[in-house]
């Protein structure tokens, strides 16, 4: 647990001939590189606005389709990582830098994909005149907006939730902030992170269309990719080649779970907090490929001594304090100070928002707005309550097993990672020959490709309860209900609690796509704050949109700050 990096003393590492494993992996890794590095030359070929890219429907050109887009969903998962160790490790150690930024990270994940396009499309396009790549940021950016919050929260609210024996041993170990974070936190946190990225993976295929079908200046532009193959066969009203898009999704996660997700996850088995994992650690062929590599042991071996020595240049010294490096102790008077600062910048936001209301949009309007807010919330709500009741106790009997973790991983990995846009079919399909009322029954929508985070963030939970607790509660003699309220669910509370967080600010996202259904020329509409931000969205009113957005993230802020936050908060007494 306590050793992240192998940090070696020797400069010099011996490299050994090849062996079998080095001749076997070669191929995959040249292929690799060569994939990639052809899709990444045509991300920078010339472009200008208003010039026409075709998207064909022949299923020939979909691996060429699936290979962008998963260079752009890797691209963005990457700097979702690195903005993710920053985010966690400043707003766990200092108080002050908390206060601004967890309801920050409440307000961007608020936001709809569609306001973060809408903000960040003519710069990125300025930032690159005449070339393809600025296109190709702003998606990039509108996926990193449906990845980074998820895996930004998660990793926090497994640093603050370190066990307290770890942290007194990290305390008699004489670690320094610095070290105590690559050397406890983030390995204690690696496994729920990993299961977090992956969920951020699949809710990158989930907003796909809206990432990659994007219109400026009064122009469509469909990057090539499978999010606008499936927004053109969605306007042809083609299902097959809709049936092809699955198809190629299917094969696109099923490749890298094998060849990305599933080696971390066998690797990171290491940093699990018990010690007796036996048959029931993950397996990967390609990390047992990679492991039996004589090049790859070697140059694995120089790259962690590299990086350790790297990093042990910006250690800070142990100060030689009693306490256990807890957060950073700031004067009060500059706490008073940032207190003062957020008070006034939320008045001078009030007053701003009071001029917006009184001359562009009236207080009807909002009125209405506020009411159709209340109308999701409900919805929300209900969703998450019954997704929690179906897949806690099927995550935790997962989590607790996972030799068959391993066997639903790339089935949740795809159910996650499905477009509701490709149900759209079926949903008008049903609900026009059985007259269905919208309001009820395009709900289910909202919850379909969010209810996963529950998933996800439990099996992660679960996995990490000690299998010497669990040995205990058998010997007592635990069983059915007394086993649940005694054992499994104060282990996967903080887990659940994250999950249901980012399940539920991803339902109020999808709300967009869930409440305002098209196929072809029919549309079903629900009464709800998603499809009126869809409708002003089409209709080209920034005004109301703005308003549907806005009130969007003040209910999504009301409802983390006075309902999840105390079970947040509920969940940390717990675990201390």
């Amino acid at each position: 647990m306590f050793e992240l990096f192998k940090l070696q003393n020797r400069d010099d590492i011996e490299v050994k001939g090849p062996n079998r494993w080095d001749w076997a992996l070669l191929p995959l890794i040249l292929a690799l590189l060569g994939v990639f590095a052809f899709a990444a030359m045509q991300m920078s070929r010339p472009f200008s606005v208003g010039q026409a890219l075709q998207i064909s429907l022949d299923p020939s050109y979909l691996p060429y389709y699936l290979l962008r887009t998963i260079l752009r969903m890797f691209t963005a998962l990457g700097f979702s990582l690195l903005f993710s160790l920053i985010f966690a490790a400043i707003a766990v150690k200092y108080a002050a830098a908390e206060k601004v930024m967890i309801p920050a990270l409440d307000i961007l994940q608020s936001v709809p994909i569609l306001g973060f396009q809408a903000i960040a499309i003519a710069p990125f396009i300025a930032l690159f005149p005449g070339n393809l790549l600025g296109v190709e940021c702003a998606a990039i950016f509108a996926i990193f907006t449906s990845q980074a919050w998820n895996m930004a929260f998660s990793l926090y609210q497994s640093m603050r939730n370190v066990p307290a024996e770890l942290q007194e041993a990290a305390h008699i170990f004489r670690l320094s902030s610095w070290q105590r974070f690559w050397r406890l936190e983030l390995p204690f946190a690696m496994p729920g992170l990993l299961w977090n990225m992956m969920m951020s993976m699949s809710g990158g295929w989930f907003f796909l269309v809206a990432a990659e079908a994007i219109s400026v200046a009064g122009q469509d532009i469909k990057l090539p990719g499978i999010g606008s193959y499936i927004a053109v066969a969605i306007e042809a009203k083609n299902g097959v080649a809709i049936a092809w898009a699955i198809g190629a999704m299917l094969t696109g996660i099923l490749l890298y779970d094998q060849l990305f997700f599933r080696p971390l996850l066998a690797w990171a088995d290491k940093f699990r907090f018990e010690e007796s994992q036996g048959e029931t650690a993950q397996q990967s062929w390609l990390l047992d490929w990679m492991r039996s590599s004589s090049w790859v042991r070697t140059w694995t071996e120089r790259f962690w001594s590299y990086l350790g020595r790297a990093l042990s240049w910006f250690s800070v010294r142990y100060d030689g304090t009693s306490e256990r490096a807890q957060r950073k102790v700031i004067n009060p008077f500059w706490l008073r100070l940032l207190d003062a600062g957020i008070v006034a910048s939320a008045l001078f936001a009030a007053y701003r928002l009071m001029l917006f209301i009184h001359s562009d949009v009236g207080w009807g309007e909002v009125l209405h707005v506020a009411g159709l807010g209340l109308i999701t919330l409900v919805r929300v709500m209900l969703l998450i309550a019954l997704a929690s009741l179906v897949w806690v106790p099927i995550a935790v009997w997962i989590g607790l097993r996972p030799q068959y973790s391993q066997k639903v991983q790339a089935v949740a990995q795809f159910l996650a990672a499905f477009p509701v846009n490709l149900m759209f079919p079926l949903v008008v399909l049903v609900m026009v020959t059985l007259n269905l009322t919208p309001n009820i029954w395009l709900s289910p929508l909202m919850v379909f490709g969010t209810q996963w985070y529950i998933l996800f963030n439990v099996v992660a939970g679960a996995a990490t309860i000690p299998h010497e607790l669990r040995l205990a509660a058998d010997n007592l003699g635990l069983k059915g209900w007394l086993k649940w309220k005694r054992v499994y669910l104060p282990a996967i509370f903080p887990s659940y609690i994250t999950g249901a967080i980012t399940a539920s600010g991803g339902s109020w996202n999808a709300s967009i796509v869930a409440e305002y259904v098209t196929w072809g020329k029919t549309t079903l509409i629900a009464d709800g704050l998603g499809s009126y931000i869809k409708q002003m969205t089409e209709a080209g009113d920034f005004h109301r949109i703005a308003l549907g957005i806005g009130v969007m993230c003040v209910f999504v802020m009301l409802l983390n700050r006075f309902f999840w936050r105390k079970l947040y908060l509920l969940a940390e007494d717990h675990v201390r």
